[in-house]
């Protein structure tokens, strides 16, 4: 059965990472509603501690990242063992990411503005896997013709080109815009010909004494903000959760 599904649904050498993606979405949004019961105080999950040391879940999450990272590089892509270690990956990935603004900010964070983050991360990373697992190529190489595959300049030159408009628009503090530029050729141009928003690297560096380009910097930025945050907020709240607050319950909940 497994093998007829891996032959006609899956493409071949696809089912390890269709179990991982699967295997990390459904970790997350498990983790998401047992951490929003106990900072509700409701049914019978409690925070795991051990000697008065609070335990989060990243801690088991980077365990199974690692057994499942090196059991998958050991394995045949198309056994037994490589789906086994794909779903290991897949759940230590997801509790990982679950907490990944508490390893950036190693801080309590989970539930504070700043854990948005985590919710952020895990849609991106979610994302990202479901393209590479659909045939979609980065930088639209499935684009390109013959000809132009085997002229190789080229082709190395249009990445360090588009790289070079990622990396601007990353120090210009674009981070969404810089992603999908990763995956969709010179979309980051935009990020990287528009102003930089304020506190980034670019704008301390170039707008110190361009006071009208630093005054224009803000405005633009807080009128983006105005209009998305309000939307990104609704979207966090409702897959992070973030919409329960509980008095004395700002722990994080492992």
């Amino acid at each position: 059965m497994g093998h007829w599904f891996s032959r006609n649904i899956v493409e071949p050498g696809k089912l390890p990472m269709l179990l991982a993606l699967t295997s990390f979405v459904l970790t997350f949004l498990v983790t998401r509603t047992v951490t929003r019961l106990i900072r509700a105080g409701k049914g019978p999950f409690r925070n795991v501690s051990s000697g008065g040391l609070h335990i989060h879940h990243v801690v088991p999450g980077v365990v199974l990242t690692v057994l499942g990272g090196f059991g998958a590089v050991a394995s045949d892509r198309h056994g037994v063992g490589a789906c086994v270690f794909a779903v290991l990956f897949g759940i230590g990935a997801g509790l990982v990411l679950d907490e990944f603004a508490l390893i950036l900010h190693l801080d309590d964070v989970y539930w504070t503005d700043q854990g948005r983050k985590s919710v952020e991360v895990v849609v991106l990373t979610a994302a990202l896997m479901g393209l590479t697992l659909s045939g979609f190529s980065p930088l639209g190489v499935d684009d390109m013709t013959a000809d132009e595959r085997q002229d190789r300049g080229t082709f190395i030159l249009t990445l360090v080109v588009n790289f070079l408009f990622v990396l601007i628009a990353l120090v210009k503090g674009k981070f969404r815009m810089a992603v999908l530029g990763t995956l969709i050729p010179f979309v980051a141009i935009v990020g990287a010909v528009r102003l930089a928003r304020p506190g980034s690297w670019w704008s301390r560096r170039f707008y110190k004494r361009r006071h009208k380009a630093r005054a224009r910097s803000r405005i633009r930025t807080y009128r983006h903000d105005k209009r998305w945050t309000k939307v990104r907020r609704r979207l966090q709240d409702l897959i992070g959760g973030f919409q329960e607050r509980v008095p004395g319950r700002g722990s994080t909940p492992s």
